[in-house]
């Protein structure tokens, strides 16, 4: 008879749920300073696409919370119009008033209501 011992089956790891932290990550993040969704995106290692989705999840969060999204408007680099009315949080695609596509991401942060 041989003396092999017998080992069980390795089980697959099972990951976490990676959008919880990437979340968590996002709202300290926020809450240290005024940020766009570009910065955010290298921060984190996400797509910038992504980082909108999440920012409308950690808006409904934080609202519960006692606090809020605050949002610095898009802004035209070339004739100053300022998106303050845009319920969107996404960079606009164009300026309505002279067209220009240069237009300044909005900035994002966490504040205590």
């Amino acid at each position: 008879m041989s003396s092999k011992k017998k080992t069980s089956p390795k089980l697959p790891s099972v990951p976490g749920d990676r959008r919880k932290t990437i979340r968590k990550a996002m709202m300290v993040l926020l809450e240290a300073e005024r940020l766009s969704a570009k910065d955010i995106s290298g921060e984190v290692r996400i797509s910038e696409k992504e980082v909108y989705d999440h920012l409308d999840h950690i808006q409904k969060t934080i609202t519960k919370r006692g606090a809020r999204l605050s949002l610095t408007p898009a802004e035209c680099k070339k004739c100053g119009f300022s998106f303050k009315k845009r319920e969107k949080l996404k960079k606009p695609g164009k300026c309505p008033l002279c067209r220009s596509e240069a237009i300044e991401e909005p900035l994002f942060s966490i504040e205590k209501i």
